[in-house]
């Protein structure tokens, strides 16, 4: 896929899309299950709150104090995270958890249950609940500041653990939607892919229309270049007739001037009959061959034919003609070979010049033709006396000429050379000893 291909645009938006999706996902997520720790541990936190303020009882010196310690034993481990505090009297008790280091709790001005950030040992970052609160008359009503807190780097812990185990299913899920996406953009361009399909068979000369079938955001496309293929035959049909009518429009004229011209003779006018006739020749051949051009010119880029069938049927013509009954033909040409160019081209193309090849043929004339590469080599020989090296270049020209007698405009080859080209191949003459062997080369289809 190049830079300009649409599947390799839409597989770049799907994993552009897909990446930022599955961010926003890992964030979210990880926010999210923060949020739930934090919860969970303050829920933890409410509870040994609950087990601190139940275990206050005077203790040593009848001072209050917590006498039954809260189960978790991390408020027995030094520094463990976990901690425990009260302040009664003007004095502070704590968890060995704290070693020696008290906490700094602000006061309170109600009994509710606040959730406040201190600093801990090692100016950790702590969460803590604290809650005022007022002994029974037993313990003398006495006040007292009881806070739990816990650090705050458990949950970011607990986070990056979840993020470190998010990770690999991100990364799976990521590959399932980007495998999925492909497949989406195969489904959604196969149409593309019917559509190059059709039009190659157009170029091949299989189909003249795109057709239907193809699904509603492609169909007004189709029906769109149908349309204008409809369009360009209509016009190829209408040059084709402006054509024809135009050169029958000169043919009256020019046929009243060829009776002028016999007449002048019987007079005697020989000299200015044979300038007429010689205008006349002149108009002739410029409006066959202009109106030759006008037919050719027009034709369809993408016509076929199939060259074994086209030369068939007009060797076939040929071999009816005088010339043609005394030659043995010789035909040499694969079956299903297409060649692009248009099947009246293709005939008057090999009409011309094996209508040549039996002419000045002795006895024998060949048609071979083979594929090369993505062009059909076409070769037609006679064993006739051939054309004097001088002139050959000379004879594709327009009215180049070398027999005189057999009538005609002299323009034969070079309407040969016209089609060859117009069609996109070449054409060559070279004499074969004995006879001319003409080398054509047409476009082949595959």
């Amino acid at each position: 896929m190049t830079r300009r291909s649409l599947r390799l645009r839409l597989a770049l938006a799907g994993a552009a899309s897909v990446g930022l999706a599955l961010l926003l996902a890992f964030f979210g997520l990880s926010f999210l299950f923060e949020r739930h720790v934090e919860r969970r541990i303050s829920n933890e936190l409410a509870i040994h709150l609950d087990q601190v303020i139940a275990g206050l009882w005077r203790g040593v010196g009848g001072r209050i104090d917590v006498v039954r310690q809260p189960a978790d034993p991390r408020f027995e481990k030094p520094f463990s995270g976990l901690y425990w505090q009260i302040e009664a009297q003007g004095e502070q008790r704590f968890s060995r958890s704290l070693w020696d280091t008290p906490l700094t709790i602000p006061g309170q001005n109600n009994a509710a249950v606040h959730e406040i950030g201190v600093k801990g040992p090692g100016d950790a970052e702590l969460i803590a609940l604290s809650r005022n609160v007022v002994t029974n008359a037993r313990l003398g009503s006495v006040a007292v500041l009881a806070t739990v807190a816990i650090d705050r780097s458990i949950i970011d812990q607990a986070t990056q653990a979840f993020r470190k185990d998010l990770l690999p299913y991100l990364a799976l899920l990521a590959l399932l939607l980007f495998a999925a996406s492909l497949a989406q953009i195969i489904v959604g361009t196969k149409p593309l892919d019917e559509l190059r399909r059709r039009i190659a068979l157009i170029r091949s000369g299989d189909a003249d229309r795109l057709g239907n079938g193809f699904p509603d955001e492609v169909q007004p496309l189709t029906a769109e270049v149908d349309g204008l293929l409809h369009y360009r035959e209509e016009q190829l049909l209408r040059a084709r007739e402006r054509a024809a009518e135009l050169a029958h429009g000169f043919k009256t004229p020019l046929q009243v001037l060829a009776g002028d011209v016999e007449r002048l003779k019987a007079l005697g006018q020989t000299d200015m009959a044979r300038d007429i006739d010689a205008v006349i020749t002149s108009m002739r051949r410029l409006v066959d061959h202009e109106m030759a051009r006008a037919r050719i010119a027009d034709s369809s880029h993408y016509a076929s034919s199939n060259l074994a069938k086209v030369i068939d049927s007009v060797i076939a013509v040929v071999q009816r003609t005088p010339t043609g009954q005394s030659i043995e033909w010789i035909i040499e040409v694969p079956a299903g070979v297409k060649v692009r160019i248009d099947p009246d081209d293709l005939a008057e193309l090999i009409g011309n010049i094996s209508e040549n090849a039996a002419r000045y043929g002795n006895e024998e004339v060949s048609v071979r033709a083979k594929p090369n590469g993505a062009m059909v080599e076409i070769e037609i020989r006679d064993d006739g006396p051939g054309i004097p090296e001088t002139h050959l270049p000379h004879v594709l020209r327009r009215g180049g000429r070398l027999d005189t007698t057999s009538g005609g405009a002299g323009l034969g080859l070079s309407m040969s050379e016209n089609i060859v080209q117009a069609a996109g191949g070449t054409i060559a003459l070279e004499n074969a000893r004995p006879g001319l062997m003409v080398s054509i080369r047409l476009p082949r289809i595959a």
